[in-house]
């Protein structure tokens, strides 16, 4: 016998396919390649909502709130329909038991008691997977809770998910630039950085992304951006009595 959350799935998946229930009734096609461009598409394969765990590959469309899938990238049968309004999107962390799968998952609002059934969908790759999602979350309009003003502890717990993180990705990515770019700047840390820079970065790793800076970046922007990171802290890298220290040190030194 099912469990009943499963029970529930299967019941969910058998009406999505009934015309006229969000799934691929007869003139859904036609009506789906009418719509305006595509905010993005891509190969992406999906997990089977089965007892045995298999993956099928299927080419998404995404429109406005709308995630289509089809056998192919003809768009020419839509095979199913996920509308993802209300929806959650999550990143999963790797399995060290099965690596080399870039997994996510798309949570579609509760309805009454009813379980939520997720959709589990595999990437190419971790850049597609990251795009994928920031293409839902950017269509959901999904609020992030963000990394600028939270607690170390709270940031560093969260991003273990994903790998063995010591300190934020931000501060990791920011200091690997800073080293390999502005240890032969002038005035690094003290210069101000680009501002619209600055915020589009901040912006970027408060919705989750983890971006990478280009080799041309402005390293005085990225020393700017890890100085209002550290800033916003609710609690100071360096306490006010150790700031007191340190500088009677540098004082005694001069």
């Amino acid at each position: 016998f099912l469990p009943t959350a499963s029970l529930w799935c299967l019941a969910a998946r058998s009406k999505s396919v009934i015309p006229g229930e969000g799934g691929p009734g007869q003139g859904s096609p036609r009506s789906f390649r009418l719509m305006d461009k595509p905010l993005k598409a891509g190969w992406l394969k999906k997990q089977q909502r089965s007892l045995v765990k298999n993956w099928q590959q299927r080419y998404f469309v995404l429109r406005g709130s709308t995630l289509t899938y089809h056998k192919d990238d003809k768009e020419t049968t839509v095979q199913g329909v996920i509308q993802l309004r209300f929806s959650k999107v999550n990143e999963l962390p790797p399995n060290s038991d099965d690596p080399g799968k870039y997994l996510f998952e798309i949570i579609p609002r509760t309805t009454g008691d009813r379980e939520r059934c997720p959709h589990v969908l595999m990437a190419n790759s971790q850049s597609d997977m990251e795009e994928w999602v920031r293409s839902l979350r950017r269509v959901i309009g999904m609020p992030t809770s963000g990394v600028f003003g939270k607690s170390l502890m709270d940031i560093v717990t969260y991003e273990q998910r994903f790998g063995p993180h010591m300190v934020p990705i931000l501060v990791q990515k920011c200091v690997e630039f800073i080293k390999e770019h502005g240890l032969d700047e002038e005035g690094i840390f003290r210069l101000p950085g680009q501002d619209n820079a600055v915020k589009q970065f901040r912006d970027a790793f408060d919705a989750g992304e983890r971006p990478s800076f280009p080799s041309d970046t402005d390293v005085h922007t990225v020393a700017s951006l890890l100085k209002l990171y550290l800033r916003e802290l609710p609690e100071p890298v360096v306490s006010s009595i150790s700031t007191s220290w340190i500088n009677r040190r540098i004082t005694a030194a001069l």
